[in-house]
């Protein structure tokens, strides 16, 4: 019979971390799941590093052609699962091992929903912690899909977290349309807005998943595209959901996401910094 979870781990140029990323979903307390992992033609060894999760009977590894970005990775791993339930977790990204368990527990009380997400811990790449316990923007336990997704757009941030944070049903992900690309930097949030369109949302208060911050979004200046297709998301959901949004609403809402992409850039770079290894022969100069 197909298990109750489907785990998907869209997987590129991962090596450093892919083996903790698996090794915290084969950890879950919660045990009638499988594993897809789908390997982006990385040009590093992660493909060669999990083949020693091959006879693994939970895990079932693949190859995704070069080519079409993250959605072509994403949409190809999750086209594999067969689960009722459905989580992606990046290939750097980590879960508690209560994860599983909370979030279906919480899914299987009220069928009516149709997405859970939980809060989440911000690490370094040395798994430091950055910061705790982020998202949701207060809300909590079971609230009205719109309700959560019009939170989203007023608060100018996606509440709902990475997508380690979000498990969903599977046939309402399929129902809205799988993983809406339309703008690649918020595919996750508008694939769960939309998901939302057609359910409820329960919000966990635990943190059960850590976002791994990288090199790469401190050294890539992209804060105006980012917020850029945070507005026109913004848009898109309005005119797709009459009485959704109001016309306060969307200039509330874009004018917050249009100055977090700038904050979110700046504590990159802090970060990138605080990070970076001291220059030995600066420090004699400085000394």
């Amino acid at each position: 019979m197909p298990p109750t979870v489907s785990v998907v781990v869209p997987a590129y140029n991962n090596a450093d971390f892919i083996e903790a990323t698996l090794d915290s979903i084969l950890a879950q307390t919660f045990t009638d799941f499988e594993l897809l992992v789908a390997d982006h033609s990385s040009t590093d060894d992660t493909w060669e590093r999990i083949q020693r999760y091959a006879d693994d009977p939970r895990v079932r590894l693949m190859q995704t052609d070069a080519g079409g970005g993250a959605p072509a990775n994403w949409s190809r791993v999750t086209r594999e699962a067969t689960g009722d339930y459905l989580k992606l977790v990046c290939g750097d990204d980590l879960i508690d091992p209560r994860c599983l368990e909370l979030q279906v527990e919480a899914m299987q009380a009220h069928p009516q929903v149709v997405l859970a997400s939980c809060r989440r811990t911000l690490i370094d790449a040395h798994s430091n912690t950055v910061t705790e316990a982020r998202g949701l923007a207060g809300l909590t336990g079971l609230q009205p899909g719109r309700t959560a997704a019009r939170r989203a757009v007023i608060v100018g941030s996606n509440i709902f977290g990475e997508p380690a944070c979000v498990l969903m049903r599977r046939e309402a992900f399929e129902r809205a349309g799988g993983w809406a690309d339309s703008e690649p930097y918020v595919i996750d949030q508008q694939t769960f807005c939309n998901v939302l369109m057609l359910g409820d949302f329960f919000a966990l208060p635990e943190s059960l998943a850590s976002f791994r911050l990288s090199a790469s979004q401190w050294s890539v200046n992209l804060a105006r595209q980012q917020s850029d297709q945070v507005v026109r998301f913004h848009h898109r959901l309005a005119a797709e959901n009459p009485g959704l949004l109001t016309r306060a609403d969307l200039v509330r809402g874009d004018n917050l996401a249009r100055a977090m992409a700038y904050v979110r850039r700046l504590a990159y770079i802090w970060l990138g910094r605080k990070m970076t290894p001291p220059d030995p022969l600066l420090e004699r100069a400085r000394a």
